[in-house]
């Protein structure tokens, strides 16, 4: 049974069936080519795909260890750490770094840990008061200063807290644009450096918040804050509001990076582990039958 990563591609769904408005057994090339650029899928990640089948009819079977390979990157390993684990947010303005913190934090207090949130976008009041706001919600507590305050003493005053209170996780907030781009990762390395003054080998993951809705508009902002920073793992939000749910075949293909969870809703909940296999899966059932009559 399927769950909420098939469910968040309807958008997706409903948009091949301007490509195939009937569900068949197989498919051309040219079939599969417009199939994939219409799901926001790469041209050049679709043209290595097609490049490696040789068939004339596309089969479910014959297509899907090539979409799976494009997402072989995405399987996670966490590293040796010594608690408090430490994880950096970051992304930019607008793609839902607030609201999959708090998602996050839920997630790990549900499984019995102790979290505390650190508020570390300075640049924006609004980051802080959101932050603010999901921490109480959550009864979560938080470290926050004002705006224009030092985001790098934020995150050293949360991992000294958590360090001294016996926390188990710890997730910073950092800002998603400063005034320019250099600013920026100038900041995002200096919290990096502070975090290991903070608690040796820390951020222990940091983790780039993308906009599902973006597509593949996203990949070239994603590999500016690896270059930035390096990242160790995505998450993908709004998956539920787009249509363009192929670019995650783009994304995880160009970044070499594990996609660690998906948004599909706006509730803490709504986090959800990504499956590859559930979300090609989710794909192939939305152009391919598996009943003769109706193909």
């Amino acid at each position: 049974m399927f769950g909420f990563i098939k469910k968040s591609l309807s958008k997706t769904a409903d948009a091949l069936k301007a490509v195939v408005p009937k569900k068949k057994l197989s498919f051309s090339k040219s079939e599969i080519e417009d199939i994939l650029l219409e799901a926001d899928v790469e041209y050049d990640l679709v043209e290595i795909i097609l490049k490696e089948i040789y068939q004339s009819k596309i089969t479910r079977d014959i297509l899907r260890p090539k979409l799976l390979a494009t997402l072989a990157y995405t399987t996670y390993k966490e590293p040796e750490f010594t608690p408090p684990f430490v994880e950096l947010i970051v992304g930019v303005n607008g793609a839902g770094k607030t609201t999959t913190i708090s998602k996050l934090a839920q997630k790990y207090k549900s499984q019995g840990k102790k979290v505390i949130l650190g508020a570390g976008d300075t640049f924006r009041a609004a980051a802080i008061e959101q932050l603010t706001q999901w921490a109480h919600r959550l009864d979560i507590p938080i470290v926050a200063s004002k705006q224009g305050h030092d985001s790098s003493a934020v995150a050293y005053d949360t991992i000294d807290s958590a360090r001294s209170k016996g926390f188990d996780n710890v997730i910073i907030d950092t800002a998603g644009r400063l005034h320019t781009q250099t600013n920026l990762a100038n900041e995002l390395k200096k919290i990096h450096r502070i975090c290991d003054k903070a608690h040796s080998g820390s951020p222990h993951r940091t983790i780039l918040i993308i906009d599902g809705t973006q597509g593949n508009s996203a990949i070239a902002q994603a590999k500016a804050f690896n270059e930035m920073i390096g990242i160790d793992g995505i998450i993908i939000t709004k998956l539920d509001g787009t249509a363009k749910g192929g670019s995650i075949f783009s994304i995880a293909y160009a970044l070499e990076l594990p996609i660690l969870y998906v948004g599909t809703g706006e509730q803490p909940e709504n986090l959800t582990p990504f499956d590859k296999y559930e979300f090609v899966d989710g794909l192939l059932d939305a152009i391919y039958t598996q009943d003769e009559k109706e193909s």
